[in-house]
């Protein structure tokens, strides 16, 4: 699984102009699941998401959790990520996940999320959505479990 996660002032999803989930301070993580990806692989993607340290301490340094700023979380299904870019002009989606179980593991992050933390947002599997941020920083990691 793939999170791509930024560190955000405020962000927002939204599908046919309608805001469905949006957050202030926390980060907003866009949810790649590819074919050989678990609920271990969820579970694990969540559990480095909540504890990953982005927001500065009292010196300055990156060593707080989204959970320890109690920030909020923007989970966003996004299959693209697991795209194969690396010849050719037209990404390949071979690697990712059917409909079936990426929506399956992708409910199951957002589950996860919501029993380890209480301020989690997300956007909506299959929907076609508008994605609004302001990147703090900006400060964006690439997240890869297996």
């Amino acid at each position: 699984m793939i999170g791509l996660l930024q560190r955000v002032t405020q962000a927002s999803v939204s599908v046919d102009n309608v805001i469905i989930g949006e957050i202030n301070q926390g980060i907003l993580v866009l949810v790649g699941v590819a074919k050989t990806d678990t609920h271990a692989s969820a579970e694990r993607l969540i559990e480095r998401l909540l504890s990953y340290r982005v927001f500065a301490d009292d010196a300055g340094k990156m060593n707080r959790s989204v959970v320890e700023v109690n920030g909020g979380v923007l989970l966003v299904p996004q299959f693209t990520l697991v795209a194969d870019t690396k010849k050719g002009m037209r990404p390949g989606f071979s690697a990712g996940a059917s409909p079936e179980t990426g929506r399956q593991l992708f409910d199951h992050c957002v589950q996860s999320a919501r029993l380890r933390h209480n301020n989690i947002a997300t956007g909506q599997f299959g929907a076609d959505m508008q994605v609004a941020l302001i990147n703090d920083g900006p400060v964006t990691f690439w997240i890869e479990v297996n």
